[in-house]
Protein backbone atom coordinates (compact mmCIF):
# COMPACT_ATOMS: atom_id res chain seq x y z
CA UNK A 1 0.00 0.00 0.00
CA UNK A 2 2.93 2.45 1.01
CA UNK A 3 4.60 2.26 -2.40
CA UNK A 4 1.26 2.82 -4.27
CA UNK A 5 0.12 5.45 -2.56
CA UNK A 6 3.42 7.09 -2.65
CA UNK A 7 3.58 6.46 -6.03
CA UNK A 8 -0.41 7.85 -6.93
CA UNK A 9 0.22 11.26 -5.22
CA UNK A 10 2.83 12.78 -7.46
CA UNK A 11 1.15 11.28 -11.02
CA UNK A 12 -2.60 12.56 -9.63
CA UNK A 13 -0.41 15.76 -9.00
CA UNK A 14 0.86 15.69 -12.77
CA UNK A 15 -2.29 14.89 -14.26
CA UNK A 16 -4.12 17.83 -12.33
CA UNK A 17 -1.77 20.80 -12.99
CA UNK A 18 -1.61 19.35 -17.18
CA UNK A 19 -5.41 19.63 -16.95
CA UNK A 20 -5.24 23.10 -15.28
CA UNK A 21 -2.54 24.38 -18.39
CA UNK A 22 -4.92 22.25 -21.36
CA UNK A 23 -8.39 23.43 -20.35
CA UNK A 24 -7.85 27.12 -20.34
CA UNK A 25 -5.44 27.11 -23.40
CA UNK A 26 -8.44 25.04 -24.89
CA UNK A 27 -10.85 27.60 -23.70
CA UNK A 28 -7.97 30.52 -24.95
CA UNK A 29 -7.91 28.76 -28.57
CA UNK A 30 -12.18 28.85 -28.84
CA UNK A 31 -12.35 32.59 -27.85
CA UNK A 32 -9.32 33.54 -29.50
CA UNK A 33 -10.78 32.43 -33.16
CA UNK A 34 -13.87 34.80 -31.50
CA UNK A 35 -11.80 37.72 -30.77
CA UNK A 36 -10.24 37.74 -33.86
CA UNK A 37 -13.67 37.68 -35.97
CA UNK A 38 -14.58 40.42 -33.43
CA UNK A 39 -11.76 42.26 -34.10
CA UNK A 40 -11.43 42.03 -38.15
CA UNK A 41 -14.93 43.20 -37.91
CA UNK A 42 -14.17 46.13 -36.05
CA UNK A 43 -11.44 47.20 -38.16
CA UNK A 44 -13.88 46.70 -41.24
CA UNK A 45 -16.66 48.30 -39.62
CA UNK A 46 -18.64 44.98 -39.09
CA UNK A 47 -20.65 43.56 -36.70
CA UNK A 48 -18.82 40.26 -36.61
CA UNK A 49 -20.70 37.36 -34.73
CA UNK A 50 -23.50 39.12 -33.32
CA UNK A 51 -26.29 35.96 -33.22
CA UNK A 52 -25.54 32.72 -31.31
CA UNK A 53 -25.36 33.95 -27.28
CA UNK A 54 -25.23 37.58 -25.85
CA UNK A 55 -22.57 39.40 -28.08
CA UNK A 56 -22.07 36.18 -30.67
CA UNK A 57 -20.52 34.94 -27.44
CA UNK A 58 -21.58 31.17 -27.97
CA UNK A 59 -20.44 31.23 -31.41
CA UNK A 60 -17.31 29.18 -30.75
CA UNK A 61 -18.90 26.68 -29.02
CA UNK A 62 -21.75 26.52 -32.01
CA UNK A 63 -18.83 26.12 -34.44
CA UNK A 64 -17.33 23.36 -32.27
CA UNK A 65 -20.78 21.45 -32.52
CA UNK A 66 -21.59 22.24 -35.83
CA UNK A 67 -17.73 20.29 -36.96
CA UNK A 68 -18.82 17.10 -34.62
CA UNK A 69 -21.61 16.94 -36.16
CA UNK A 70 -20.21 16.32 -39.59
CA UNK A 71 -18.85 13.47 -41.92
CA UNK A 72 -14.64 12.63 -41.86
CA UNK A 73 -14.38 12.57 -45.48
CA UNK A 74 -11.15 10.54 -46.25
CA UNK A 75 -10.23 10.16 -50.19
CA UNK A 76 -10.18 7.14 -51.86
CA UNK A 77 -6.51 7.40 -52.69
CA UNK A 78 -5.41 8.46 -49.51
CA UNK A 79 -3.00 7.21 -46.66
CA UNK A 80 -5.92 6.79 -44.63
CA UNK A 81 -3.22 6.36 -41.18
CA UNK A 82 -1.22 9.38 -41.99
CA UNK A 83 -3.77 11.64 -43.13
CA UNK A 84 -5.68 10.79 -40.09
CA UNK A 85 -2.76 11.14 -37.87
CA UNK A 86 -1.86 14.74 -39.30
CA UNK A 87 -3.90 16.74 -37.63
CA UNK A 88 -3.57 14.97 -34.33
CA UNK A 89 0.22 15.20 -34.76
CA UNK A 90 -0.31 19.30 -35.33
CA UNK A 91 -2.66 19.64 -32.61
CA UNK A 92 -1.01 17.66 -30.07
CA UNK A 93 2.60 19.56 -30.31
CA UNK A 94 1.10 22.38 -29.96
CA UNK A 95 -0.24 21.37 -26.20
CA UNK A 96 2.86 19.33 -25.18
CA UNK A 97 5.11 22.86 -25.71
CA UNK A 98 3.73 24.51 -22.53
CA UNK A 99 5.17 21.88 -19.99
CA UNK A 100 8.01 24.56 -20.46
CA UNK A 101 6.26 27.49 -20.47
CA UNK A 102 6.57 29.35 -16.79
CA UNK A 103 3.50 31.67 -15.83
CA UNK A 104 4.82 32.65 -12.72
CA UNK A 105 7.67 32.57 -10.40
CA UNK A 106 7.64 28.22 -9.53
CA UNK A 107 4.20 28.59 -11.52
CA UNK A 108 5.82 25.57 -14.59
CA UNK A 109 5.04 22.26 -15.08
CA UNK A 110 8.72 21.29 -16.25
CA UNK A 111 11.46 23.78 -14.76
CA UNK A 112 14.27 22.24 -17.23
CA UNK A 113 17.45 23.99 -17.79
CA UNK A 114 17.38 23.41 -21.97
CA UNK A 115 13.55 25.23 -21.91
CA UNK A 116 14.40 27.09 -24.31
CA UNK A 117 15.71 24.30 -26.68
CA UNK A 118 12.62 21.99 -26.18
CA UNK A 119 11.01 25.31 -27.37
CA UNK A 120 12.72 25.82 -30.46
CA UNK A 121 12.49 21.43 -31.11
CA UNK A 122 8.42 21.33 -30.53
CA UNK A 123 8.09 24.34 -33.17
CA UNK A 124 10.29 22.94 -35.45
CA UNK A 125 8.39 19.94 -35.50
CA UNK A 126 5.31 21.31 -36.29
CA UNK A 127 6.35 21.04 -39.66
CA UNK A 128 5.93 17.71 -40.13
CA UNK A 129 2.02 17.30 -39.80
CA UNK A 130 1.67 19.96 -42.25
CA UNK A 131 4.06 17.81 -44.15
CA UNK A 132 2.49 14.49 -44.06
CA UNK A 133 -1.17 16.14 -44.35
CA UNK A 134 -0.23 17.30 -48.14
CA UNK A 135 1.23 13.74 -49.12
CA UNK A 136 -1.11 11.47 -47.63
CA UNK A 137 -4.06 13.49 -49.07
CA UNK A 138 -3.01 12.36 -52.39
CA UNK A 139 -3.82 15.53 -53.71
CA UNK A 140 -1.92 18.02 -56.04
CA UNK A 141 -2.91 20.84 -54.52
CA UNK A 142 -2.42 19.87 -50.92
CA UNK A 143 1.21 18.58 -52.18
CA UNK A 144 1.83 21.88 -53.12
CA UNK A 145 0.27 23.42 -50.09
CA UNK A 146 3.01 21.13 -47.74
CA UNK A 147 6.06 21.69 -49.92
CA UNK A 148 5.12 25.89 -49.58
CA UNK A 149 5.07 25.41 -46.09
CA UNK A 150 7.76 22.89 -45.43
CA UNK A 151 10.00 25.39 -47.48
CA UNK A 152 8.88 28.78 -45.28
CA UNK A 153 8.79 27.43 -41.93
CA UNK A 154 12.44 25.66 -42.29
CA UNK A 155 13.40 29.43 -43.90
CA UNK A 156 12.50 31.14 -40.85
CA UNK A 157 13.19 28.67 -38.33
CA UNK A 158 17.00 30.16 -38.72
CA UNK A 159 16.08 33.95 -38.18
CA UNK A 160 14.30 32.44 -34.95
CA UNK A 161 17.36 30.37 -33.93
CA UNK A 162 19.80 33.03 -33.81
CA UNK A 163 17.23 35.19 -32.51
CA UNK A 164 16.82 33.15 -29.75
CA UNK A 165 21.12 32.62 -29.32
CA UNK A 166 21.48 36.41 -28.95
CA UNK A 167 18.42 36.37 -25.88
CA UNK A 168 20.53 33.75 -24.04
CA UNK A 169 23.80 35.39 -24.69
CA UNK A 170 22.09 38.10 -22.70
CA UNK A 171 20.27 35.90 -20.07
CA UNK A 172 23.33 33.97 -19.35
CA UNK A 173 20.87 31.14 -19.38
CA UNK A 174 18.55 28.57 -20.70
CA UNK A 175 15.88 28.16 -18.33
CA UNK A 176 13.11 30.32 -19.48
CA UNK A 177 12.66 30.63 -15.67
CA UNK A 178 16.04 32.51 -15.57
CA UNK A 179 15.27 34.44 -18.78
CA UNK A 180 12.45 35.98 -17.13
CA UNK A 181 14.08 37.18 -14.40
CA UNK A 182 17.49 38.38 -16.57
CA UNK A 183 15.17 41.32 -17.72
CA UNK A 184 14.02 42.69 -14.14
CA UNK A 185 16.06 45.49 -14.55
CA UNK A 186 14.86 46.15 -18.25
CA UNK A 187 13.06 43.61 -20.91
CA UNK A 188 15.04 42.42 -23.97
CA UNK A 189 12.58 43.83 -26.40
CA UNK A 190 14.24 47.58 -25.61
CA UNK A 191 18.03 46.28 -26.28
CA UNK A 192 17.32 43.92 -28.45
CA UNK A 193 14.41 45.84 -30.33
CA UNK A 194 15.98 44.32 -33.84
CA UNK A 195 15.60 41.30 -32.92
CA UNK A 196 12.43 41.57 -31.77
CA UNK A 197 10.72 42.43 -34.65
CA UNK A 198 12.70 39.92 -36.46
CA UNK A 199 11.25 37.40 -33.96
CA UNK A 200 7.98 38.57 -34.06
CA UNK A 201 7.54 38.56 -37.90
CA UNK A 202 9.14 35.12 -37.99
CA UNK A 203 6.51 33.90 -35.47
CA UNK A 204 4.09 35.21 -38.39
CA UNK A 205 5.70 33.20 -40.96
CA UNK A 206 5.90 30.22 -38.91
CA UNK A 207 2.35 30.14 -37.51
CA UNK A 208 1.13 30.33 -41.26
CA UNK A 209 -0.51 33.82 -40.45
CA UNK A 210 -1.19 36.78 -42.82
CA UNK A 211 0.66 38.25 -44.69
CA UNK A 212 2.86 34.84 -44.86
CA UNK A 213 -0.41 32.29 -45.43
CA UNK A 214 0.87 31.05 -48.28
CA UNK A 215 0.63 27.69 -47.47
CA UNK A 216 -3.07 28.00 -47.10
CA UNK A 217 -3.80 29.83 -50.61
CA UNK A 218 -7.53 30.03 -51.81
CA UNK A 219 -7.02 31.58 -54.81
CA UNK A 220 -4.00 29.27 -56.35
CA UNK A 221 -4.18 26.18 -54.24
CA UNK A 222 -7.97 25.92 -53.52
CA UNK A 223 -6.92 26.00 -49.63
CA UNK A 224 -3.77 24.41 -49.42
CA UNK A 225 -2.42 21.01 -47.61
CA UNK A 226 -5.95 21.10 -46.11
CA UNK A 227 -8.24 20.90 -49.19
CA UNK A 228 -9.32 17.79 -48.67
CA UNK A 229 -10.21 17.83 -44.84
CA UNK A 230 -13.22 18.09 -43.10
CA UNK A 231 -15.40 17.64 -40.15
CA UNK A 232 -12.92 17.46 -36.94
CA UNK A 233 -10.03 16.66 -38.71
CA UNK A 234 -10.30 20.01 -40.67
CA UNK A 235 -10.89 21.56 -37.31
CA UNK A 236 -8.02 19.95 -35.25
CA UNK A 237 -5.68 21.53 -38.11
CA UNK A 238 -7.38 25.37 -37.23
CA UNK A 239 -7.09 24.73 -33.38
CA UNK A 240 -3.20 23.41 -34.02
CA UNK A 241 -2.86 27.12 -35.71
CA UNK A 242 -4.47 29.21 -32.97
CA UNK A 243 -2.47 27.46 -30.41
CA UNK A 244 1.00 27.64 -31.99
CA UNK A 245 -0.21 31.56 -32.43
CA UNK A 246 -0.77 31.59 -28.62
CA UNK A 247 2.57 29.61 -27.71
CA UNK A 248 4.31 31.88 -30.03
CA UNK A 249 2.66 34.95 -28.43
CA UNK A 250 3.63 33.14 -24.97
CA UNK A 251 7.57 32.68 -26.45
CA UNK A 252 7.59 36.75 -27.23
CA UNK A 253 6.26 37.61 -24.38
CA UNK A 254 9.16 35.59 -22.00
CA UNK A 255 12.34 35.98 -24.43
CA UNK A 256 11.60 39.89 -24.94
CA UNK A 257 8.74 41.55 -22.62
CA UNK A 258 9.37 40.48 -18.89
CA UNK A 259 7.37 37.07 -19.22
CA UNK A 260 5.37 37.41 -15.80
CA UNK A 261 7.16 40.42 -14.83
CA UNK A 262 5.57 44.04 -14.35
CA UNK A 263 6.26 47.11 -16.81
CA UNK A 264 7.69 48.78 -13.29
CA UNK A 265 8.16 47.30 -10.10
CA UNK A 266 6.06 49.61 -7.94
CA UNK A 267 2.89 49.72 -6.30
CA UNK A 268 -0.07 49.42 -7.78
CA UNK A 269 1.41 47.39 -10.72
CA UNK A 270 3.42 44.87 -8.76
CA UNK A 271 0.21 43.81 -6.54
CA UNK A 272 -1.18 42.81 -9.96
CA UNK A 273 -0.26 38.43 -10.39
CA UNK A 274 2.31 37.78 -12.72
CA UNK A 275 0.02 34.97 -14.31
CA UNK A 276 -1.96 38.35 -15.19
CA UNK A 277 0.81 40.01 -16.16
CA UNK A 278 1.46 37.31 -18.36
CA UNK A 279 -1.76 36.70 -19.96
CA UNK A 280 -2.15 40.83 -20.25
CA UNK A 281 1.09 40.57 -22.36
CA UNK A 282 0.12 37.00 -24.66
CA UNK A 283 -3.06 39.31 -25.26
CA UNK A 284 -1.13 42.09 -26.89
CA UNK A 285 0.71 40.11 -28.86
CA UNK A 286 -1.93 38.26 -30.45
CA UNK A 287 -3.85 41.88 -31.11
CA UNK A 288 -0.73 42.86 -33.01
CA UNK A 289 -1.15 39.06 -34.97
CA UNK A 290 -4.80 39.56 -35.12
CA UNK A 291 -4.03 43.36 -36.42
CA UNK A 292 -1.30 42.16 -39.00
CA UNK A 293 -3.79 40.30 -40.43
CA UNK A 294 -5.97 43.17 -41.32
CA UNK A 295 -3.83 45.83 -42.80
CA UNK A 296 -1.53 44.44 -44.61
CA UNK A 297 -1.61 41.96 -47.69
CA UNK A 298 0.03 38.72 -48.74
CA UNK A 299 2.82 38.41 -49.80
CA UNK A 300 3.96 36.78 -52.91
CA UNK A 301 6.30 33.54 -52.82
CA UNK A 302 9.34 34.96 -54.19
CA UNK A 303 9.40 37.98 -51.14
CA UNK A 304 8.55 35.76 -48.76
CA UNK A 305 11.54 33.78 -49.36
CA UNK A 306 14.14 36.93 -50.09
CA UNK A 307 12.88 38.56 -46.93
CA UNK A 308 13.73 35.02 -45.09
CA UNK A 309 17.44 34.43 -46.40
CA UNK A 310 18.60 37.54 -47.94
CA UNK A 311 17.51 40.24 -44.73
CA UNK A 312 16.92 38.30 -41.91
CA UNK A 313 19.67 35.42 -42.35
CA UNK A 314 22.56 38.07 -42.54
CA UNK A 315 20.72 40.61 -40.27
CA UNK A 316 20.42 38.14 -37.56
CA UNK A 317 24.01 36.90 -37.62
CA UNK A 318 25.34 40.50 -37.98
CA UNK A 319 23.54 41.00 -34.60
CA UNK A 320 24.37 38.15 -32.78
CA UNK A 321 28.06 39.10 -33.71
CA UNK A 322 27.58 42.36 -32.42
CA UNK A 323 26.13 41.88 -29.40
CA UNK A 324 28.38 38.98 -28.52
CA UNK A 325 31.29 42.11 -28.83
CA UNK A 326 29.70 44.12 -27.17
CA UNK A 327 28.83 42.02 -23.88
CA UNK A 328 32.78 41.25 -23.83
CA UNK A 329 34.01 44.82 -24.51
CA UNK A 330 32.17 45.75 -21.69
CA UNK A 331 32.14 42.58 -19.32
CA UNK A 332 28.22 42.26 -19.13
CA UNK A 333 28.42 38.89 -19.61
CA UNK A 334 25.90 37.42 -17.04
Amino acid sequence: MGFWSGFAIPTVVIVLQIVAIILPLLVAVAYLTYAERKVLAAMQLRQGPNVVGPFGLLQPLADGIKLLGKETIIPSGANRVLFVAAPMLTFLLALVAWAVIPFQAGWVLADINVGILYLFAISSLGVYGIIIAGWASNSKYAFLGGLRSAAQMVSYEVSIGLVIITVLLCAGSLNLSKIVEAQRTIWFAIPLFPMFVVFFVSALAETNRAPFDLPEGESELSGGFNVEYSSMTFALFFLGEYANMILMSAMTVILFLGGWLPPLDIPPLNWIPGVVWFALKIAMVLFVFIWVRATVPRYRYDQLMRLGWKVFLPFSLLYVVATAGVLVAFDWLP
